[in-house]
């Protein structure tokens, strides 16, 4: 079937399906490591609790159906080590069914963690990564050539991502619109890198030739993934570069990520052989019948549930990130529709002191991403996601975004939780849990050159009040 196979794709393919694969390793394994703390039986915010609260038809998940700390370590395991196999191209070697339940399962393991993931899991790139593991389970194996329909699926999904994003921020903050946001974005983003700092001090000029060309990126260049080649290539090409200047710039999960796989599937072969030492990859079989006809259904389906995110890219009052089934496919997408002009950092300390006063000596908790001790360097942990700390950015915004979990945390800090501790860069009370856990809020801002070079510091900041009053266990 001429009109259905993309002969032309094989390496594009190859390229998306392994860099999803280990997308997915990367989101199983942060399940794996920080379920317990988060979610598990006796975690901030208890699966159990969850699964009892909300039925399975509102949330499938394997875990409706039993839930204990070491199923979900099994799931998380299994997942893991899956993805890893389809890194390594397992996968595209086994026949062509078992192909598409090697992807039906990475994506049942981790719809079924997403469904009970609750505000830890409440991002845009959980959906991303679901809906683009739909598609990858009909993009064939090694010995069939790409589906058509399924490369301009890929692009359909790809536009949504670029373009949703473009339009909230022309719809949302001003700033986008003067051109101005990159004056603070990247001193009060969830969680700078190690280059943000230097980022931040690029002069201004700069800064908006910067949201210009994203501006440029995401509103325009979209629709040259549906022009003939090598327009649809370049295009792609564009976002993918875009997007490796925001993978320096800061922390953002596997979200850049998934926007560059997606970018690579758009390029065709001859693209890649213009830059890469890569060889034919040689012929392909015909696809059987009963393959083309579950790609053609997919392709109907993706059509009639693309009405929910085109009417809402169309609203004025458009969703940022919106999953508008229970499955998470066929989704809108966007980020950062606003930009905080101040960050506010929750600062977790702790005392042994067995009465509060003016002499109490408070020792400062350490996370492992967010902005803390001022002399410490921002790290990169993405594509690596830590949920707590992201989750924390969120809590200095607003004490609601926390009131389910914080008291919850103050608590298993007060007790020395192992699995929370384990969250944590440094515990100053490793050996016997501190009588009084409390949280400040503070401002935070980059220093200056001159402040860097004096000091050796990052990040200067000023106290700007209580966050959570001093708290002991009721049995002490």
């Amino acid at each position: 079937m001429d009109w259905f196979d993309a002969d032309g794709y094989t390496w594009g393919r190859m390229f998306f399906t392994r860099g999803l694969a280990a997308l997915y390793f990367v989101a199983f394994l942060v399940a794996f490591n920080q379920f317990r703390a988060l979610l598990g039986t006796d975690g901030l915010l208890p699966i159990p609790e969850f699964v009892r609260a909300v039925p399975f038809r509102r949330a499938p998940s394997l875990f409706h159906l039993r839930y204990s700390d070491r199923f979900f370590a099994a799931v998380a395991a299994a997942g893991a080590v899956l993805a890893a196999a389809t890194v390594l191209g397992v996968a595209d070697l086994l026949p062509l069914p078992l192909t598409m339940l090697v992807w039906f399962v990475l994506w049942a393991l981790y719809l079924s963690i997403v469904n009970v993931g609750q505000v830890w899991y409440s991002f845009g790139w959980e959906s991303l990564l679901l809906e683009a593991g739909v598609l990858a389970m009909f993009l064939g194996n090694a010995e069939t050539a790409p589906p058509f329909v399924m490369l301009i699926l890929l692009r359909w999904l790809l536009f949504r991502l670029e373009f949703g994003a473009g339009l909230i921020k022309m719809r949302g903050d001003r700033c986008w619109r003067d051109l101005t946001c990159l004056y603070y974005h990247h001193e009060t983003q969830p969680m700078p890198g190690p280059l943000s700092w230097y980022f931040h001090h690029l002069p201004r000029p700069l800064h908006k030739v910067e949201v210009a060309g994203n501006h440029v990126t995401q509103l325009v260049v979209p629709f040259g993934l549906f022009a003939p080649q090598p327009v649809a290539g370049i295009a792609a090409a564009i976002m993918i570069v875009t997007q490796l200047w925001l993978v320096t710039s800061g922390n953002f999960s596997w979200l850049n990520w998934m926007a560059i796989i997606l970018g690579l599937s758009v390029i065709p072969d001859e693209g890649y052989r213009l830059v890469l030492p890569l060889g034919d990859p040689g012929g392909h079989e015909g696809a059987p019948a009963w393959f083309a006809a579950c790609v053609l259904a997919l392709a109907v389906v993706v059509v009639v549930l693309s009405y929910q995110p085109v009417r809402n890219m169309a609203s004025g009052k458009q969703k940022m990130n919106a999953s508008f089934n229970r499955w998470h496919f066929v989704n809108t997408y966007g980020a950062f529709g606003s930009v905080t002009r101040v960050r506010r950092e929750v600062v977790v300390e702790g005392t042994a002191d067995t009465t509060l006063g003016p002499d109490t000596v408070w020792k400062e908790y350490e996370f492992k991403g967010k902005p803390g001790d001022l002399r410490r360097r921002p790290r990169q942990f993405a594509p690596y996601h830590l949920r707590l700390d992201w989750l924390m950015w969120f809590a200095g915004i607003s004490r609601g975004y926390a009131a389910d979990w914080f008291p919850p945390l103050v608590a298993k800090l007060l007790r020395n939780d192992e699995h929370v501790v384990k969250l944590l860069r440094y515990n100053p009370f490793p050996d016997t849990p501190p009588r009084y856990v409390r949280a400040r809020l503070f401002r935070y801002r980059f220093t200056t050159r001159a402040q860097r070079r004096a000091t050796g510091a990052w990040w200067v900041r000023t106290p700007i009040g209580e966050y959570f009053f001093p708290a002991e266990l009721a049995d002490r």
